[in-house]
Parts: C-alpha cells; structure tokens; sequence
C-alpha cells in the first residue's frame, strides 16, 4: 500500500485514543503468529515517541532499514482495519458497506437469495441514512444478482428495481448540483469574506441567484434541503443579508430537530449548522439567543457516538469561537481572557488537523480579547501570527483588520516610534489589495495625524473620527470593518474615558 508521507503511521499512532490502542493490541493479540511480530514493536515504539525519529526507531525495533516501509505500510493497514472493527457498530454507512461486503460473498459462494436478502437489508438502512449514492450502489449490485437469479415471478422486481436506480440516480444529480453551489459559495467567503461594493454584489447576485432559484425544496430529501439551505446561508451571508441568513440558519439546525436520528451520521453537519447559528446570532447582536444555542450544543455533542477526533475538533471550534463572541457582546473581557489557555490547549493537541483559515480566526479573536482588556503587548503577539502569514490573499479581510487593529494597539501601548512606518506600510498593504475603504481610509488617516497632534488637540480628533465613522455603522458596504474591530466603542472609550468594557457592557444593557 501506498502512503503517501513516510510519517504517515505516526501520525495516525499518535492520533489514536487509549480505547483504540487498546482495540489494536486486542485485534493482533488473536492470531498467536503475530507474537513478537517487528509491526507490533513499530507500534510500540512510535506509541512512545515524542517525534519521528527513524534512526531510534530501527534502533529499538531491530528492524532493517530496508524492510521498514514495507512494515510502516502493514501497520497501517492493521491500524485502519481494528479502529473499522471497532467503530462499525456504531457508524452506520460503516455497517451498510459491511452488509455489502457480506452480501458479495454470498454471492461469489453462489448463493444468490442469501445475497439479495442481505442487499435488501442493506438498501433498508441506506436509504433511512438518506445516503442515496449507497442506496443507489447497493441497488446496481441487486440488479447484477437479479439477472443471474432471474425467473418467471422477478421481472416485476426488475421493473421496480431500475424505478429506483432511475429515482436515486435524479435524487444523486440535485444532491451534487447543490453541494457544488453551497462549496463555490464557501470558497467565495473564505477568499472575500463579504461584498465589499455595489459591483461585487452585483457580481455574486448574477452568478449564483439565478442558480439558487431555480431549486423549491418542497418535496426534496434532507440532503438536498441541507445543501440548499447551505447554499442559500452562504450567498446571504457574503451580501450581509443577515435576516436571510438567519432564516436559513435556523432551518439547517431546525433540519436535525426533525431527523435526530441522523444527528450522529451527519454530525460534522449538524455541528457547523449550529455554527453558522451562532454566527449569524452575534453578527446581529442577540445575545440571549446565543446563550441557549451554546448550552443546547454543550448538551447535544456529548451524546453524540462514536466521539471521534472529527467530532470533539469541529465541536470545539464552534464553541470556543461562541463563547469568545459572547463575551464581545458582553464587554466582559477579563472573563473572556481566561478562555485563552483553553483556546491554546486545544490547538495545541489540535492544532495539526485544524486549517489556517481557523488559527487566523482564533488569534484575531484572542488579540480583539487582550485589546478589549487592555493588553496591549498581548495583543499584538496574536495579531503578529497574522499578518506574516505568507499567502496575503487568503482571508485578506482578516489580514486588513489585523494590522489596523496593530496600529491602534501600538499606540495604546506607546509604541510611537514606530508608528509612521506601520501605517506606511498597511497603508501600502490595503491599496495593494484592493481593500481601501472610507472607514480604513479615515482610520489611518486619523492614525497619520496623531504624531503630530497636540494633547490639548487630541479629543477633538477622536470626536472627529467618531462622528466620521458612526455614519457608517449600517451602511451597505462600509459596514463591515464593524464586525471586525469595534472602533466605535473604542472611540467612546477615549472620548468620555471610560474602559472600553463599560461602554460595550452599556451598550448591551440598552440592547438586550
């Protein structure tokens, strides 16, 4: 077998848990041949290694340098083969393609009414998963046995049988077309984040609305209003139609309140429904809501099984990021601050299997907690993480609003020195990507003049600045730096000389 990085086995060692360490040790331990075996003493010592190191390991194994990737890639596949043994009980598409694998043995053996009842069983537990693309390869494998076992009384199966193949075949077709729109429009998020002119909502409104309407999710299965409802979240979410998004946020969490019994198939779905939620919730500033979607999700996963490392990642990303954001509402940034060793611990142990787009939102949610509790220094650690990022066209929102909040934090924490060189350089950033709008421009605008500012000059500036800005804060467009960095608090903050937590903890308390 062919693996394609030779670390591969160590990673996946080291991302077993004690339960199936324990399983694979159980698995091999039943053929006596296998007592003493080199792959068991690979096991072993990668079980107890920090990091890779090939020379200690041949030294502790005994085994010859030449035969070690052929053992690597053996221990492998005994690894995936115990840890599928252990989980098909609880996996269902796991167990369907086990009834199949059953089923073509029964077949080869010749016997081909044992074979069918097994794929009818097999189909039955296909189609309650709504994994049509199963259904429809079990109901292919089906036919193929009904020609050879075909009599007088069956063509009226064969009839029905090529009626379903025809049913989940069209079913299949709508399900690929609306995952490859709600993935375009995820992709145009992660690249954009949210419309930034009248063109590029035009733009988006041209490409993908015709698309989306051409789809009623009357009479669809869960899969197509699944996708559908993602699809149509995304393209209201990037035109910052939040009401809309909201709608069908709700109705993607709303999907599994009807079909709970998929919760732990379709688990990964489930939790970054909740996401988008919550999401959505903090953009329009509900708080009481988030509250409970939070506690219904800390409630939900635990039950879910098998607690799989995609599980336990996905669920915290959720709710880490909830909590963070909660906490923004609330002003409450000293509480918010304790999460960061929590933040910090989960990404150390998650971090490998955790995409930059994530770790870039984190440390920009983590800065935003040290400025919001004057940190400054701290602040500015998290936001460094972001902006020497190499690729400064991935999340290029992000990457804007780090390096304003940068300046901002360096001359919070005094760093005057450098300031006329920072804002030259970010100035030079956001022209060169196309970013520069009326609220950065008057930002570093602001920042431009403030070396150069009297003290006695210095809140009519900010005065300045805020009543500049506050016109911005539901406009189309100019909105959406908003989002990103509350300036406008921070700008109250300065002027009546109040922490920043008070006035957000006053604005929350009229709000709510």
């Amino acid at each position: 077998m062919a693996i394609g990085r030779q670390e591969a086995v160590f990673e996946l060692v080291r991302g077993l848990s004690k339960a199936e360490k324990r399983n694979f040790k159980l698995f091999v331990a039943r053929n006596d041949a296998n007592r003493g075996a080199k792959f068991i003493a690979l096991f072993d010592a990668l079980d107890g290694a920090e990091e890779y190191d090939e020379a200690r390991i041949l030294r502790k194994t005994g085994i010859r340098k030449e035969q070690l990737p052929n053992m690597k890639s053996y221990l492998y596949r005994q690894i995936l083969v115990s840890v599928r043994l252990l989980n098909v009980q609880h996996i269902g598409v796991m167990e369907v393609r086990q009834m199949v694998d059953f089923a073509r043995v029964l077949y080869d053996k010749n016997m081909f009414g044992q074979a069918l009842r097994m794929l009818d069983r097999a189909k039955t537990e296909a189609l309650a998963l709504q994994n049509f693309t199963l259904a429809l390869e079990i109901v292919e494998f089906e036919k193929r046995v009904e020609s050879l076992h075909m009599n007088r009384n069956a063509t009226g199966r064969a009839a029905t049988l090529s009626e379903q193949a025809e049913a989940l075949a069209g079913r299949i077709a709508n399900i690929n077309a609306l995952s490859n729109l709600s993935v375009q429009l995820y992709g145009l998020n992660l690249q954009l984040g949210y419309v930034r002119s009248e063109k590029d909502r035009n733009l988006v409104t041209e490409f993908f609305k015709t698309r989306l309407d051409a789809y009623d999710d009357r009479g669809m299965s869960f899969h197509e209003r699944l996708y559908l409802y993602q699809a149509r979240m995304w393209y209201s979410y990037i035109r910052y139609d939040f009401v809309i998004c909201y709608r069908y946020a709700l109705r993607l969490v709303r999907l599994f309140d009807e079909r709970p019994d998929l919760i732990s198939a379709y688990y990964d779905h489930f939790v970054r429904a909740v996401s988008r939620l919550l999401d959505v919730l903090f953009m329009t500033r509900r708080h009481d809501q988030m509250v409970w979607a939070v506690e219904r999700l800390e409630r939900e996963w635990p039950r879910i099984r098998p607690m799989t490392d995609h599980l336990i990642i996905v669920a915290n990303l959720c709710l880490l990021q909830a909590k963070i954001n909660i906490h923004f509402l609330e002003g409450s940034f000293s509480e918010g601050v304790r999460l960061v060793p929590q933040v910090e611990e989960f990404l150390g142990e998650y971090g490998r299997n955790i995409d930059e787009h994530y770790r870039m939102l984190f440390a920009y949610k983590i800065a935003c907690l040290y400025f919001g509790n004057g940190e400054y220094r701290k602040c500015m650690n998290y936001l460094h993480s972001i902006i020497s990022i190499p690729n400064p066209k991935f999340r290029r929102d992000l990457q804007v609003f780090a390096r304003i909040l940068h300046l901002i934090a360096s001359y919070e924490a005094g760093d005057d020195y450098s300031l006329e060189y920072q804002i030259k350089s970010v100035y030079a950033f956001v022209v060169k990507i196309n970013d520069m709008h009326a609220v950065q421009h008057e930002i570093i605008t602001f920042l431009k003049r403030i070396p150069h500012t009297y003290a006695s000059d210095f809140k009519g500036e900010l005065t300045r600045l805020y009543e500049h800005l506050k016109p911005f804060e539901n406009h189309p467009y100019e909105r959406r730096p908003f989002f990103y960095l509350d300036i406008i608090s921070w700008l109250e903050s300065k002027i009546r000389d109040i922490p920043i937590a008070e006035i957000i903890r006053q604005k929350y308390g009229r709000t709510k």
